[in-house]
């Protein structure tokens, strides 16, 4: 098993993002080969999110980052915020190439 994680900043509200998740995300990673479960928690104040998602092989969620997560990005575009810098995630360097 392998987990993936994100972090979101909401810019909506949590039902407007609880909403997103369950109508948009959640059966698009349904689709996903590898796909077993996504763990989302909202901090308390509803102004951070994060998720994890758990999947059987890291290859399966390397796989999902390459292809399917610009779709999950776009869905949740209207609900979050766009993270344009992290250290862990190393998203300044993606974005770069």
């Amino acid at each position: 098993m392998f987990a993936r994680k994100v972090s979101m900043h909401l810019k909506g509200s949590v039902p407007e993002f609880t909403q997103a998740l369950e109508r948009e995300v959640i059966p698009l990673l349904r689709k996903q080969k590898g796909f077993r479960d996504e763990i989302t928690f909202v901090v308390p104040g509803g102004k951070e999110a994060f998720g994890i998602s758990l999947w059987d092989q890291a290859e399966n969620a390397e796989s999902y980052n390459r292809g399917a997560y610009a779709d999950v990005a776009k869905s949740l575009a209207k609900v979050t915020y766009e993270v344009a810098n992290s250290t862990f995630h190393k998203i300044a360097a993606a974005i770069a190439a």
